[in-house]
């Protein structure tokens, strides 16, 4: 009984936290500055970028930069059906790139996009 408690709990917080805003920046993005749409995923595990640990990444005009201010974990555990680790995702930004690094101001992970078929439907629900 612990364990279908443990799981319910892991789905509920996991569906809950996709499009949803990183709780350490703002609220609302700034009308003053760009907005912008990047893919978001962790740098080690898809981008290919040098580190230790898993780390979250935006790639910016092509190039990938590790996220200040947002942790990996913010939006559901990295390595689940559909984390960081596992998936490259898009995500709503604003921020400076400093010292090589993405300063986020706020950052907003995007719903899952479904994949598309040759009709450009939606493959959802299709066998």
């Amino acid at each position: 009984m612990r364990v279908i408690l443990f799981f319910a709990a892991m789905t509920l917080y996991m569906t809950t936290a996709m499009g949803q805003v990183a709780k350490t920046t703002a609220a609302n993005p700034d009308p003053d500055k760009k907005l912008m749409k990047v893919e978001a995923s962790c740098g080690e595990c898809n981008f290919g970028m040098d580190g230790h640990d898993c780390d979250l990444a935006v790639m910016i005009d092509g190039k990938p930069y590790f996220v200040d201010g947002v942790g990996i974990s913010e939006f559901g555990h990295p390595h689940g059906k559909d984390g960081f680790c596992v998936a490259v995702r898009h995500a709503e930004v604003q921020g400076d790139v400093v010292d090589g690094r993405f300063k986020a101001s706020y950052f907003k992970l995007l719903p899952k996009e479904e994949p598309k078929g040759k009709d450009g439907k939606s493959k959802k629900g299709k066998k």
